[in-house]
This record gives structure tokens, sequence and C-alpha cells, in this order.
């Protein structure tokens, strides 16, 4: 009989501890539904300050040592011509000689294709890279001068970009972060509760695209370097606990 109450007994206070587990997980359940997500926004537009330019030239001949010598006094010319443009000689960066040869193809009357020797064709690039935007940007601008020059010369878009990215993106996240928790607290206020504690901040890419266009963000990051001038901008995530 003794035992049988003894059992009824560990069973009624299980039932009863049970009940406070279940009462207090769906507490908890409840309280941490009880929060709201916000998105905050932080932009900043700046301008460009280092840009990069490169171009290709190029020499053809029968004989390689003719087309390395003209190539050779090419790069001799660009290089003076540069440098009475101001720019500083160890900005000038000139890659290695590139070796083609060339073929011509052609067909005989039975239809079969035969290719000839059409000489060598040797190739060099020049790149320069400079804090000072204006004056290589002109230089892009007026490349024919070199042309004139009697050189076969191409040249490529300048690339333009910014060397303190690293305090615009702090710059950003606190903006950010400030527009979300703002966002948070009116929701809060319009519904009658209180902000409670910062649960979870979770950042998103940085995208850097030319101002007033529609280029599309990246998943993981737009860098725009055509535009010389660049607007920057990053996502916050903020989760609130609501009181």
């Amino acid at each position: 009989m003794n035992k049988n109450i003894i059992a009824i007994a560990i069973a009624a206070l299980g039932f009863v501890a049970g009940l406070g587990l279940l009462g207090s997980a769906i507490k908890n359940r409840n309280k941490s539904e009880n929060t709201i997500s916000v998105t905050g926004l932080g932009t900043k537009k700046f301008t460009s300050d280092l840009i990069t330019w490169s171009g290709n030239f190029s020499r053809n001949s029968f004989e390689l040592k003719s087309a390395y010598d003209e190539l050779s006094n090419d790069r001799k010319v660009i290089e003076n011509y540069l440098i009475s443009k101001g720019i500083p000689k160890n900005e000038i960066v000139f890659s290695a000689v590139d070796i083609q040869k060339q073929f011509n193809y052609v067909s005989d009357s039975n239809g079969s294709s035969h290719q000839t020797f059409a000489g060598y064709q040797l190739s060099q690039s020049i790149s320069l890279e400079s804090k000072d935007v204006a004056k290589i940007e002109n230089l892009s601008r007026n490349i024919t001068e070199i042309i004139n020059l009697g050189i076969e010369f191409t040249s490529s878009k300048p690339s333009y970009f910014y060397t303190k990215l690293a305090e615009v993106k702090q710059e950003m996240i606190a903006n950010a972060t400030k527009d979300a928790k703002e966002r948070a607290e009116k929701i809060a206020e319009n519904a009658g509760s209180d902000l409670g504690n910062l649960k979870k901040a979770t950042m998103g890419v940085i995208q850097i695209t030319a101002p007033n266009s529609n280029e599309d963000f990246s998943y993981g990051g737009t860098y725009n370097t055509e535009s010389k001038e660049k607007e920057a901008s990053i996502t916050i995530k903020l989760e609130y606990e609501v009181d």
C-alpha cells in the first residue's frame, strides 16, 4: 500500500515538474518570437584618388631582329613622351615583349588550305599607376599624340580606385547601424512597446557603383572602376528583443 502511495506521489511530482518545464518552454518560445528585425542603409559618395592606365604597341617584320629593334625604338619614344608630360620614370612600367609568328591561309584550286609565313609580330604593353588622376586622364585622352609619332599604339580606358576605402566602410557601417536602430525604435514606439536588447547583427557586402546609375548589385559585392565619381552603400540587419 505504501509502495503505491509513494509511486503515485512520484508520478504527481513528475507531472508537476513537467508542467513547469512546459510552461517555461512556452514562455521562452513566446519571448524569442517577440522580436523585430530591421535593415539599415549607409551610403557615401566620394571621388577616386588613384588611377591606372595601360596601352599596347606593336611592330611587324619578316626579320625578328628588325621587328625587335623597331619595337625597342618605339619604347624609348613612348617613355620620353611620357616623361615630357610630367610622368615620373619610376611610374612607367613596360611588360615583357610578346613574340608571335604570323601566317596567311590560302586555298588552292582543289580546296586544300595552305599556310604561308607572314612575318613576326612583336608587342609590348605599358601601364601607369598614379594618384595624379587629372594628369593621367588628360594623357589618356590625348593619346593620338603618340600615334602621330609613327607608333601603332592602342590605349585602354583608365580605371579608377580609392585608397581610403576602409575609412569609408567604417563610416557607412556606423550610418547603417544608426539607421537600422532608428527604424527599430520607430516600429516599437508605434506598436506601444519598448526596444529591448540587441540579439543579432548581420552586415551585408559593400556595393560601389557610379552615382545615379542603374548598375545591378552583386551577391559578392560590386566595385565599379570605370567611373571616377563613386557611390558606396552597405546594409546592416539588426534583430532586437521587444519588451
